[in-house]
């Protein structure tokens, strides 16, 4: 039986807190930043995907900074951060309306904000989140890291992951209730309840977080520098990340477009939330036995499986609108082909994601594990920047939001393209899979010649 320190559990622990916070605001945000602060699909695609790719930005500079301060430092640092960031989330439409600087009705939208700076100070709240998050990134995967060893590092990664998709399908759950019950009133409340989450994660890292790993703690800066150039010039891992934001890419359309996309084609009693947990839920199931399954093959091979898969979830999100209008299961057409699409990407993931931390981790040398576990969120930097823009113009091209039409025959013309979204993504995601098996080649080439040299 494979036993891990304190350190580990109560470092998963909070993982699941927080991603529960950050699941429960994330799974809406485009649509809490249409509908409550009044951007459009093109803005809040471009807000929303430079929130989420600076998310993911900053994690190798934080790391970086958490090897000098020491993990629980950093952590509490986290932690404080995005309690207040979520806080702020919630507190600020209601701060405006009060100040008098804008008039907003809690059941529509804030009115004027089209032309209001106003809707801008939006952006200093989201910086906290970000800044919170990047250490949140880097540290608690590298705790983990430190943590393990070689020997039981992949089975540290897939109990690492089943937490991160625990807190997932918990914070993606309390999202329909509210907004069905409450409109985008409940878009506003849902982010006290992060900000609480976040809160108890930090009662908890202060209580009970300690670890005897130390290596790293202290250096200076001259060495932080030294370490970043250093993995900053590894080509073959920045290859890699590239590579692997394609899957990301696709993934991340479960934020990026779906809530919004399921909504215009179903109508409002629409399930985004439900639907976006599938994910999480075939992940905890799967995560653990795929991991098994593939100890013996090496961490390549258990990504390019994962990413021959995910073009087909893309092409089966596509199906919605084409197999008629015909309930399957009960459910409409759009919404079961898109959770079969959601469950094929869960799958894939499990195959990729704790095999490509397990991949990081190894090449990290001691007292640089959150550098290095910091810079392999750099993937998910590259695929939300360009994935949730992306979104945003497709959705305004093909699944536009039905306010601007004055019939409903004129709209659904305007959607009767709307699958043509998910053909953009299975191209992505066929041309990642392809690019990962021709790395997996010529990197296994050199590494024979290296060692025949």
């Amino acid at each position: 039986m494979t036993k891990f320190s304190k350190a580990f559990w109560v470092a998963n622990s909070v993982e699941l807190l927080e991603r529960l916070a950050y699941y429960a605001v994330f799974i809406v945000i485009t649509i809490y930043l249409s509908n409550v602060w009044g951007f459009t699909d093109i803005e809040a695609g471009i807000i929303s995907g430079i929130f989420s790719a600076t998310l993911y930005l900053l994690p190798t500079f934080a790391g970086a900074y958490a090897d000098k301060i020491g993990f629980r430092s950093a952590i509490m640092i986290a932690f404080g951060l995005l309690t207040l960031g979520y806080s702020g989330l919630g507190l600020l439409p209601t701060l405006l309306e009060s100040a008098g600087l804008v008039n907003y009705d809690m059941t529509t939208t804030f009115s004027g904000l089209d032309s209001s700076l106003f809707r801008w100070s939006i952006l200093p709240v989201m910086a906290l989140i970000v800044i919170g998050g990047s250490f949140i990134k880097a540290v608690i995967s590298g705790t983990v890291a430190r943590e393990t060893t070689s020997a039981t590092r992949a089975r540290g990664y897939a109990i690492f992951y089943m937490m991160v998709n625990i807190g997932a399908f918990t914070g993606k759950t309390v999202v329909d209730p509210l907004r069905k019950s409450m409109g985008d009133q409940g878009l506003v409340y849902l982010n006290f309840f992060s900000a609480g989450m976040t809160l108890l994660a930090l009662i908890a890292v202060f209580f009970f977080y300690k670890s005897v790993k130390t290596e790293g703690q202290g250096k200076s800066f001259a060495e932080i520098k030294l370490g970043l150039l250093k993995v900053l010039g590894n080509g073959r891992l920045i290859i890699l990340i590239l590579i692997v934001s394609g899957f990301w890419m696709i993934q991340s359309q479960m934020y990026a477009t779906m809530p919004k996309y399921v909504i215009r084609m179903i109508g409002v009693e629409a399930s985004p939330g439900w639907y976006a947990n599938v994910n999480p839920l075939i992940v905890f199931v799967s995560v653990n036995f795929i991991t098994s399954l593939m100890k013996k093959q090496t961490a390549l091979t258990s990504m390019t499986i994962g990413m021959l898969i995910i073009p087909l979830s893309a092409l089966a999100m596509s199906f919605g609108t084409l197999i008629g209008t015909d309930y399957v299961l009960g459910l409409h057409p759009v919404a079961f082909m898109m959770i079969v699409g959601i469950a094929m990407q869960a799958i894939a993931e499990s195959f990729i994601s704790p095999r490509f931390l397990e991949y990081f981790s190894l090449q990290s040398p001691k007292g640089e594990e959150g550098l290095y576990l910091g810079f392999s969120h750099l993937h998910s930097f590259v695929s939300y920047l360009f994935a949730f823009g992306l979104s945003g113009f497709l959705l305004d091209k093909y699944c536009p939001d039905p306010r601007g039409f004055a019939t409903e025959e004129a709209y659904k013309v305007a959607t009767s393209h709307a699958h043509y979204i998910w053909f953009v993504f299975v191209g992505i995601g066929l041309v990642s899979a392809i690019a990962l098996l021709l790395y997996g080649y010529i990197t296994r080439k050199i590494d024979r010649k290296t060692l025949i040299n």
